[in-house]
């Protein structure tokens, strides 16, 4: 082997290995944990749980870019939050919003919130994960009466209503259980 192939090939293995000590996670758990790249990071913020999951579903962070949950929780925006009042105290507001920038899809190692991040990367920025055209891509073969003809789950925004393992942050369609429609593949 050439040193000028070694050399790039050091410097390539340097920048990798910097890129990955910037991500939430550490660098060996990066390495050795390959099952945890399949999905998105589950939430782990006990305070983004509970005042995003008191309403509906706590999104994880990693299923939407950072641009799009600063507009999502901008302290007007909340006022009317998709029809609801969502306000919070200014120190929660501000703890939610760092959680979820510094956990955004841009942010992750993890393999669903990196096809966001690229999907993102240019363009608005998606107020609604339902947006994503990764997102409405993987859902389309799902028959309307599935979705919103059904009493137990009504919309996409429901993830939680089929992925039976969503808050573990896995979405894959082996964990997938349509209410009401138990043989559906």
């Amino acid at each position: 082997m050439s040193n000028k192939f070694k050399i790039i090939a050091l410097v390539a293995s340097a920048l990798l290995m910097s890129s990955v000590a910037h991500a939430r996670e550490s660098t060996s758990e990066w390495l050795i944990s390959f099952e945890r790249m399949k999905g998105v990071k589950p939430v782990t913020d006990k305070k983004y749980a509970k005042e995003c999951g008191e309403c509906h579903f706590a999104y994880q962070p990693g299923l939407l870019p950072a641009k799009s949950w600063e507009k999502l929780l901008d302290a007007k925006a909340l006022k009317n939050h998709f029809g609801e009042n969502a306000e919070l105290d200014e120190a929660t507001l501000q703890d939610i919003q760092a959680y979820a920038a510094e956990n955004a899809a841009e942010t992750s190692w993890y393999k669903r919130s990196r096809k966001i991040a690229a999907a993102t990367a240019n363009g608005p920025a998606p107020l609604r994960i339902t947006e994503l055209r990764y997102i409405s891509r993987v859902h389309h073969e799902i028959p309307e009466k599935m979705i919103k003809g059904n009493k137990d789950v009504k919309s996409l925004s429901q993830c939680n209503a089929c992925h039976t393992q969503a808050a573990k942050g896995v979405f894959d369609s082996d964990t997938v259980s349509i209410p009401n429609y138990p043989d559906f593949d």
